[in-house]
């Protein structure tokens, strides 16, 4: 769904300013990836690896728009790092979904708090 609202944004607002925001959780049992980051020697290096590989694939994405993205990686909850940012921005352009059902039933509907706290317009993509 991220990669469905970056294609979003690239398509109808191609002349703004688009930041491609990665949130990664904290380390914990339940949270897929970040298993392995609990393991890593460098916590904040090995989420950033992970980031990149999405923002590789974001700037490619960017670019069959000619667009090019600016990148920011953030830890801890989803919801709260993109609320936290949001005053920077115009307008937030979110997927309606992600991850597991098990990220949906410990994380939570990412997009439905950021609908109902965010100060600036959201635009959620489906």
């Amino acid at each position: 769904m991220a990669q469905k609202a970056l294609e979003y944004a690239c398509e109808n607002h191609p002349d703004a300013e688009i930041t491609v925001l990665h949130v990664v959780g904290e380390p914990s049992p339940m949270w897929g990836q970040a298993t392995s980051l609990a393991l890593a020697d460098d916590f904040e290096e090995a989420a950033q690896e992970l980031a990149d590989a999405v923002f590789d694939r974001a700037r490619e994405s960017a670019a069959q728009h000619d667009v090019e993205v600016e990148t920011d990686v953030q830890f801890g909850s989803p919801a709260r790092a993109i609320l936290n940012s949001v005053e920077d921005f115009d307008a937030v352009v979110i997927g309606s979904h992600g991850g597991t059902v098990a990220d949906r039933l410990f994380v939570g509907n990412v997009a439905q708090k950021v609908v109902r706290q965010s100060p600036v317009p959201v635009i959620v993509v489906r």
